[in-house]
């Protein structure tokens, strides 16, 4: 038996570990089988140079949960250590990593001590997170003087003890006791669900315990002479070992990846729009899929369901601030060697390798698309509605992706036809054109709410643009500060007339005097500061009173809902309508030459409410109070 104590420069190490470790100290696992992992292809590696003449034999990855004894075993037949090997890589390298990131780690603040995660390998070491003592029985695959099976013991101290065992196969065995706080970890249903985090696509087969199954006999008959349904217990595999982003695209059906998907997210019961396979070995290593689901109007759900992978180890499905914002709306999975596997998310998102891979992924989605678009555009069209949302915010938030996407980007009409933005342009700048020669692009965001201010748009002989998306008052804002001499309004900002200004105003039924009249009465009857009253000179067969709401004012503060940068302040404001009197239309001047003040007020009411339920604004007692008025004029 051979004693020996690490050489520490500084204090006990294990509780520091422990401590900075303890929010993420599941990751225990992930690191020793990792490690089984990695002992296991160079066995496979070695025996193909012919440098190891043993047969490989079975190469699954064991995981034994013993609760009695309250430990947790990972076996693995890869290449083992000697003595001699378990000193240098143990006690030596490993150890020392640990010791510099203690020192390291001393003094920092809580943020800089999780900025260093992962920048020392501790790998081995983070089993002590979970252990009061841990284990190593191995047995290298070598041969001759020094090569006997050893076990290596440490219970936290810097002490540890080597002594010769008996282990008639090569491999390591790694045994951990589990501590008191660390209990949980003795339940299968905790290892269960780490394996399948982890583990899941891991290239060596893991085995955890055995599972039931029914299957159906090749034997026995039951009562109809079908062949029986039986129970079996077989060995429970954890992982894929071969997962469909390693394999050639050639190979590959659309099928196998609608399946791949539903693997990957069981409880999603729609099938992926479609799919991009990546495969990139210049000049980073990186392979993966990725898959445009429907983008819900709620998308915020959607998030983090990007899974990170280095060499099909899991690494995160937390990649906001790793991959541009908007492309945290796809599904599918990202894997490179070049990916740091024990860091924190601060340190991913500047890792420069992280960094290439995300603009080489903008750039193939944006390729995708752009393949869609030109060799199928009615399947693009097709699927405008559900990826619309994910395009747009890509071109409001990534400058490189609006510089792609505006070849493709769509524009729906009201008329369920789609234009690109320059047959969009060349469609209305006709009929759309103001007199000081700008193009105004009128939309509406609620086809059922806006139907009577898209109606008169319509009967001037105007185009209107569905833009109902989450994102699209940020989208409308970008595209304004893009198109040269152009803006967006919305269809109820203004009087039709008023949309798009042409020429100079209609002349005016009423006097200054009278029009200043009408404004003080209509005064009287509204929340002045909320409603704005105005007289416009429109035509005779005009609403006599229009609620509009102000294009600016209204944006800025929808864009705040969604978090609007610089307008934020706007989400606080109080909502503000203006309040649009015909000055041409007949009731003007009946109301003017009322004399029955009750009847006067009675008939403006009336007007203002018609105009405030055309916007689903008139609510409440002020809706009740229309209802009971409408009945008595009917009497």
């Amino acid at each position: 038996m051979t004693t020996g104590k690490i050489n520490v420069q500084t204090e006990n190490i294990f509780p520091i570990i422990k401590k900075f470790l303890y929010s993420d100290h599941e990751i225990f696992l992930r690191e020793l089988i990792a490690n089984a992992v990695d002992a296991t292809t160079k066995i496979k590696t070695l025996s193909s140079l012919d440098k190891m003449k043993d047969e490989l034999g079975d190469l699954t990855i064991e995981v034994i949960l013993d609760k009695a004894a309250k430990t947790l075993t990972i076996k693995d037949r890869g290449i083992g250590m000697t003595a001699e090997e378990i000193d240098k890589y143990i006690n030596q390298i490993a150890f020392s990593g640990a010791e510099e990131f203690v020192k390291k780690f001393k003094n920092k603040s809580e943020a800089e001590q999780a900025g260093l995660i992962g920048h020392f390998g501790l790998g081995f070491y983070s089993s002590f997170m979970v252990s009061d003592k841990v284990e190593i029985n191995t047995k290298t695959f070598k041969k001759g003087a020094g090569t006997k099976a050893v076990k290596w013991e440490c219970d936290g101290s810097p002490e540890y003890t080597i002594t010769e065992t008996e282990k008639s196969d090569r491999g390591t065995e790694i045994v951990l006791y589990i501590n008191e706080e660390s209990n949980e970890f003795l339940e299968e249903h905790r290892i269960l669900e780490l394996l399948n985090k982890y583990c899941k696509f891991l290239p060596v087969a893991i085995r955890f315990g055995n599972e039931k199954s029914w299957e159906k006999s090749e034997t026995e008959k039951d009562e109809k002479g079908e062949p029986k349904e039986i129970e079996i217990e077989k060995s429970r595999i954890i992982n894929n070992t071969n997962p469909l982003w390693k394999q050639k695209p050639s190979d590959l059906t659309e099928e196998d990846y609608k399946k791949f998907y539903h693997e990957l997210y069981p409880s999603s019961f729609e099938d992926p729009l479609f799919s991009i396979h990546l495969n990139v070995d210049y000049p980073f290593n990186l392979t993966g899929i990725m898959f445009f689901p429907k983008v819900k109007k709620n998308f915020e759900v959607q998030r983090d369901k990007i899974q990170l992978y280095c060499n099909q180890v899991f690494v995160t499905d937390s990649v906001e601030g790793i991959v541009p914002d908007f492309l945290t709306l796809l599904h599918g999975v990202i894997d490179s060697p070049d990916i740091p596997l024990n860091v924190s998310r601060s340190y991913l998102q500047s890792d420069s390798n992280v960094k290439k891979i995300s603009g080489h992924i903008m750039k193939k989605v944006a390729d995708k698309l752009e393949e869609i678009f030109k060799n199928n555009r009615e399947d693009f069209e097709k699927k405008w509605d559900d990826i619309k949302v994910f395009i747009e915010y890509g071109m409001i938030s990534e400058p490189k992706f609006f510089e792609r996407a505006e070849k493709f980007c769509l524009l729906k009409s009201m008329n369920d036809k789609y234009y690109t933005f320059g047959e969009y342009k060349e469609l209305i700048k006709g009929n759309q054109t103001d007199k000081e020669e700008n193009l105004t692009f009128i939309y509406t965001s609620d086809i059922e709410a806006q139907h009577s201010y898209i109606q008169n748009a319509q009967e001037r002989g105007y185009d209107i643009l569905v833009l109902d998306g989450p994102v699209d008052n940020h989208f409308i804002n970008s595209l304004e500060q893009k198109f040269e001499k152009s803006h967006f309004v919305r269809v109820d900002a203004e009087v039709a007339d008023k949309l798009i200004k042409k020429s100079d105003d209609l002349p005016s039924k009423l006097s200054e005097e009278q029009t200043k009249q009408l404004t003080e009465i209509f005064e009287q009857q509204v929340n002045k500061a909320i409603y704005h009253i105005s007289v416009e000179n429109l035509g005779e067969n005009d609403s006599p009173v229009t609620v509009t709401q102000n294009e600016f004012m209204r944006r800025m503060k929808d864009m705040s809902a969604m978090g609007g940068g610089q307008y934020s302040f706007m989400g606080n404001m109080p909502d503000s309508y203006n309040l649009v009197l015909n000055s041409n239309h007949k009731l003007m001047n009946q109301l003017l030459a009322t004399e029955d003040q009750e009847v006067k007020v009675k008939m403006i009411k009336q007007l203002i409410d018609l105009a405030l339920l055309s916007q689903n604004l008139l609510k409440g007692e002020a809706l009740t109070g229309f209802i009971k008025r409408s009945v008595d004029i009917i009497q």
